[in-house]
């Protein structure tokens, strides 16, 4: 009987299987495959950095190359500068250089102030008859007052320079008082010419004329203030509180001339 000199052939012991060993394979490679993802999308944004360290012999070349850098000729720079200011005009004043200003001559001119607006009269009964018992009464005249020779020859003024001095009375419509209208009412009622008693309402029942037409005895109208016009450049009329009637030069700006009758 022949003897066999090979020998059997034994399987090496293997780990026991079980289905937990599964899941860990399953684990094992999908932990694999997510870091080589997360590996290639660093690398592709720049993000992988090198663990290895730097050789030192590199780094002390690059020290080198940067202390080696050339110079700035700061010279060079400045040139076109230095020759800006070397062209510049120079700007120079003697040490006892002195300003001076003329200021030119102002003369104020302060006008007088138009009269306030005149209040509307309260007519009574016995008021009527107080002025007409002073319409024949003898008026005082003030001596020093300057008559224009215009009143010569015109009834309207011949009559208002009788009340020349008659003091400014608000609402005062006769010789013991006048206001503005109530002394242009006062005057042409001498002449039986019957006006209104406030200024605007004497305007109304005029004609308007101009400067150049206007003639002594017409009426000068301005707001809140009437007079009798005296030819020239004079007026009569009862001023304000304070004031008396009297010749006066036209003072008013732009008067409104007034022709009665």
């Amino acid at each position: 009987m022949t003897a066999s000199a090979v020998r059997a052939r034994h399987r090496s012991a293997r780990r026991p299987v079980t289905p937990l060993t599964d899941l860990a394979t399953a684990a094992t490679g999908s932990i694999a495959l997510a870091g080589r993802r997360t590996a290639v999308v660093a690398a592709s944004s720049g993000l992988m950095v090198s663990m290895v360290a730097a050789n030192p012999a590199v780094a002390a070349t690059s020290s080198n190359e940067q202390a080696a850098l050339p110079a700035v000729d700061t010279t060079a720079l400045t040139a076109s500068a230095k020759t800006a200011l070397e062209t510049a005009p120079v700007v120079t004043a003697p040490a006892d250089a002195a300003w001076t200003f003329e200021a030119p001559a102002v003369t104020a001119v302060v006008p007088e102030p138009e009269p306030e607006p005149e209040p509307e009269p309260v007519v009574s009964r016995s008021s009527q008859r107080a002025t007409a018992e002073a319409a024949t009464a003898a008026p005082a005249v003030e001596a020093a007052a300057a008559v224009p020779q215009s009143v010569a020859g015109n009834a309207v003024l011949e009559v208002a320079a009788r009340y020349v001095g008659t003091p400014y009375v608000s609402g005062g419509t006769t010789p013991a008082g006048f206001d503005c209208s109530g002394f242009v009412s006062y005057v042409y009622a001498q002449l039986g010419i019957s006006l209104p008693r406030t200024s605007s309402a004497i305007k109304a029942a005029g004609t308007v004329v101009s400067a150049a037409e206007a003639q002594p005895g017409d009426l000068i109208w301005t707001p809140g203030h009437i007079s009798i016009y005296a030819g020239g450049d004079q007026q009569i009329d009862a001023p304000r509180p304070g004031k008396t009637v009297q010749f006066r030069g036209i003072w008013q700006s732009n008067p409104t001339f007034i022709r009665v009758g």
